[in-house]
């Protein structure tokens, strides 16, 4: 039975559940209160609307490359604005420990969940086998030629 027949769908729609969850909780946030919040509340948003149509562009049929890197963007950008806000702080924002809760848990989760199932849907895509392909230029013909009689 060839099973990358069944893991691919199966990467594919895990890969756009975890990103649906994570626009949600980013929407719930947002919704929440972090609305009001300068330059923050507009950048939930913004990651809550990305997540949502990436879930959906990879759902559609089978996405190249450059929407499953767009799909990993959006977790790391995610990840990056959660470790930045607990330390550094994000546009004067700052928050701490696994604020708020349970929402900042379940995003870390999802986050990390869709580029742990982007890491094995990429690994499995390299190590399938690709198709004979014609060489790049043909071979030079050698011609022979017969002696005059």
């Amino acid at each position: 039975m060839n099973t990358h027949r069944f893991l691919a769908p199966a990467l594919r729609s895990m890969t756009a559940a975890t990103l649906a969850a994570s626009g949600y909780i980013h929407a719930q946030l947002y919704l929440d209160g972090y609305r009001f919040i300068h330059i923050i509340g507009p950048l939930f948003l913004l990651q809550a609307s990305a997540s949502f149509a990436l879930a959906v562009l990879l759902l559609i049929g089978v996405p190249p490359l450059l929407l499953r890197t767009a799909a990993a963007g959006a977790a790391l950008g995610a990840l990056g604005g959660f470790a930045a806000s607990r330390t550094v702080g994000v546009f004067g924002f700052t928050e701490h420990g696994l604020q708020p809760e349970p929402q900042a848990v379940l995003s870390l989760l999802a986050e990390t969940g869709t580029l742990l199932l982007l890491a094995i849907w990429q690994m499995t895509v390299t190590r399938q086998p690709r198709a004979a392909r014609p060489p790049a230029r043909a071979p030079d013909r050698v011609t022979t030629r017969t002696p005059p009689d």
